[in-house]
């Protein structure tokens, strides 16, 4: 079978620039990851060892020069001793276990050093969803000439809302062609038209450079979940706001807060790290209730919120985009990051509901023993962890 992913930099950003703070906060610290799929899917059969075999494939990717040159250029934040650690980093199959019960539902759980894993999440994401496709014959059905004005007329619709936005599509598309086909689509389209919104690039950074766009992105949940097991939940956010400050100095400066939900957050949400990150990223819950909490913070800090970017990214399509920036309009700077929406959106074609999940951390090798950790985003139904873990984080935040 033909290799899906064949450019190292065909990746989310945040991937890259998590890699950067680990390398600098945690070197030594080991992870344990986990994959779910929260539609139970029945998988072909040999699905596994076909993904076994992608896998394995990832290990001929190297970071080429062309690849450096760009992410110096359009990532000027990152620094540059990180490059020279991407020279030599070489995935590894060792670090992946992947295993199909009898009734073909797919087992894959990642463990190493957090700096060797981090950059495996996405890449594995995007070989799952395109793989499942090829194996069950949908991906002859896809028509991507017809999915280039499809996309067109979602860019077209959004930039005359007004709407700033970006494609945070790379971990459940359909395929690498198709969201190739939206970004070529979307630049093109905004090339052409004038219009109060704008399409602002990619989180792909192989295809931001390809297109010669800005890579979108800065962090995830896997860093304030690593934190909260090493350190205890309460003061993750916090303890993520220094690291992250101190390794970006202010840049890259939207905070993802919703980890362990509003509440938890706002406690932890002081007027120097209010005042120093340009926004914050809505990611789980009602997108307007969100957006009223944050706004009434701010405010709260004699902060004006209409000075603040609000980034929303929770399973947007185009006409929930449109809704919000009506909304959000007069209250902050609101942007969009949409994902599946964006990648996998032909007809006949179900998005796949998958993703991959922190567990388990310890700060070094040296420890005999993992700390678990989850996710209690504000979705309660996207709870992530094992249910022990999770009982024990509500009742540590008194979310109970």
């Amino acid at each position: 079978m033909r290799q899906i992913i064949t450019h190292f930099t065909d990746d989310d950003l945040y991937k890259f620039t998590m890699c950067c703070a680990v390398i600098e906060n945690y070197p030594r610290t080991r992870v344990k990851y986990k994959f779910t799929d929260r539609a139970d899917t029945i998988y072909p059969p040999g699905f596994a060892d076909r993904l076994e075999e992608q896998i394995a494939m990832l290990e001929s990717l190297t970071i080429t020069q062309e690849e450096i040159d760009f992410m110096r250029r359009r990532c000027t934040y990152i620094p540059v001793w990180f490059y020279s650690f991407l020279k030599g980093f070489r995935y590894d199959r060792r670090l992946v276990t992947v295993a199909q019960d009898a009734q073909g539902h797919l087992s894959v759980e990642f463990e190493g050093n957090w700096s060797d894993t981090i950059l495996l999440e996405v890449k594995v994401l995007a070989i799952i969803s395109e793989l499942y496709y090829i194996m069950t014959g949908q991906s002859d059905t896809l028509d991507y000439d017809t999915y280039y004005y499809k996309s067109w007329n979602k860019a077209k619709r959004l930039i005359e809302a007004g709407c700033v936005y970006s494609d945070f599509g790379t971990r459940r598309r359909a395929s690498f062609q198709a969201q190739d086909t939206v970004v070529r689509a979307m630049k093109e389209c905004g090339d052409s038209m004038g219009g109060p919104g704008r399409f602002t690039g990619t989180s792909n950074v192989y295809l931001a450079m390809k297109y010669d766009l800005t890579p979108i992105g800065t962090m995830a949940h896997e860093l304030i979940c690593a934190i909260a097991g090493m350190y205890g939940p309460q003061m993750s956010n916090y303890i993520a706001m220094k690291t992250w400050a101190h390794t970006y100095r202010g840049a890259l400066g939207t905070f993802l807060y919703d980890t362990y939900g509003w509440r938890i957050f706002s406690l932890n949400f002081s007027e120097d790290y209010a005042n120093m990150f340009k926004g914050l990223r809505v990611d789980s819950g009602d997108n307007y209730k969100e957006l009223d909490l944050i706004v009434e913070k701010y405010r709260s800090l004699n902060i004006d919120p209409r000075t603040k970017q609000i980034v929303f990214s929770n399973g947007l399509d185009v006409d929930e985009a449109i809704k919000i920036q009506q909304y959000a309009t007069g209250k902050c700077q609101p942007s969009f990051g949409i994902g599946t929406h964006f990648t996998n959106d032909f007809p006949g074609v179900k998005p796949m509901n998958i993703v991959i999940k922190l567990l388990a951390v310890k700060i070094t090798e040296a420890w005999p023993f993992y700390c678990s950790t989850c996710k209690l985003s504000e979705d309660h139904g996207k709870y992530t962890g094992d249910p022990e873990t999770v009982a024990s984080f509500l009742q540590t935040l008194n979310l109970e």
